[in-house]
């Protein structure tokens, strides 16, 4: 009998290449969304340490002039203004992420039933063998049977 060969074997391949490029596409987008809110958190910490010195400022008792007041006002609107901007990057990120982990799940299951497809055409050829081998075996019994009868 003929080796096992499995008619899908490229699909399976090719399928495997696709799901490990959407695993490294998956996880390129997850390390872009962590460095986008590690940023977050450095722009967040920047704005608390200015309006901790403002507040500093103010309590101590000093004059504060009007330049002081707009030059912090301006401060925090920017701050205030990068956080934002960053909140949606985030956002953003997020939903490209979902995107991604989407396809990524998609082709793992297509994966998982062309390797149970495979799984099942393999038993059904090892089925088929050893019925040919019990097939064969019981020919040369029978011929054995019947020179032990003739003789």
């Amino acid at each position: 009998m003929k080796k096992f060969k499995f008619q899908l074997e490229t699909l399976l391949k090719v399928t495997r290449r696709k799901k490990d490029d959407a695993e490294m596409q998956f996880a390129e987008v997850s390390r872009r969304l962590e460095e986008h809110r590690k940023h977050l958190q450095e722009l967040l910490q920047q704005l608390q340490e200015g309006q901790h010195e403002y507040a500093e400022m103010t309590a101590e008792g000093k004059t504060v002039n009007v330049g002081v007041i707009m030059t912090y006002n301006n401060f925090f609107n920017w701050k205030r203004a990068q956080i934002e901007k960053q909140q949606q990057v985030i956002l953003k990120t997020t939903q490209e992420r979902q995107k991604k982990l989407k396809i990524l799940m998609e082709l793992m299951t297509y994966l998982k039933s062309i390797e149970q497809l495979k799984e099942k055409r393999l038993k059904e050829y090892n089925e088929q063998v050893l019925f040919e081998e019990q097939k064969m075996l019981d020919e040369i019994g029978l011929q054995l049977h019947m020179r032990k009868l003739r003789d």
